[in-house]
């Protein structure tokens, strides 16, 4: 029953509930895309951490005493923030902070469990990334092209709203563990650890 008192459509009856109005193949998609983007994130992390040669030299693995942070950050020669972020290269706190971020994001985000706390931190973590590599710049401070294709979103504010739509529509609930996640007492305690 509705406030004015008549019955609602039966199609309507619980369309406050997450996934009533999301057709299967729109819930797959968003599992599939809350699964793609988890392992990104997921696959960052085993690569620095144990040097698979992708991204990471093995001798530069975080397991043989390299920093996750210090390549990247120390390169950077674009943006207002060079020196700032110059200076959080290699930081042990900076790289913990990076690595726990990257682990906690792509495991939540493939299980699909702690979808909000991970769109949070993702787009946290992507907004520190989009500042530090400045797709604004058309130049580095060296005058070379910057190699910036679009100056507001690239794939650091994709990924960012992709996780926001993953929290936002259940997506944890199809092909994930999101559904007996939400059922536990400590999360039904804390919703915002849905």
């Amino acid at each position: 029953m509705t406030t004015t008192g008549r019955s609602r459509p039966s199609h309507l009856e619980h369309a406050e509930a997450p996934g009533h109005l999301l057709t299967t193949p729109a819930a797959q998609a968003l599992a599939a895309l809350r699964i793609s983007l988890g392992f990104v994130f997921l696959w960052a992390f085993l690569d620095k951490t144990f040097g698979l040669h992708y991204s990471t030299a093995g001798e530069r693995a975080w397991v043989n005493g390299g920093s996750p942070t210090k390549g990247f950050l120390s390169s950077l020669d674009l943006g207002p923030l060079q020196g700032t972020f110059h200076d959080l290269a290699g930081n042990a706190v900076v790289d913990w902070l990076f690595m726990l971020g990257l682990l906690g994001i792509g495991v939540a985000l493939v299980l699909g469990i702690g979808l909000r706390l991970a769109a949070g931190a993702a787009v946290l973590m992507m907004a520190f990334m989009w500042v530090a590599e400045w797709p604004l710049a058309q130049h580095t401070s060296a005058g070379e092209p910057s190699g910036s294709t679009n100056p507001i979103t690239d794939y650091h504010v994709i990924y960012a709203v992709a996780a926001v739509v993953a929290a936002l529509a259940y997506a944890g609930h199809t092909w994930g563990l999101g559904r007996w996640w939400a059922r536990l007492p400590v999360v039904q305690r804390n919703p915002w650890l849905i």
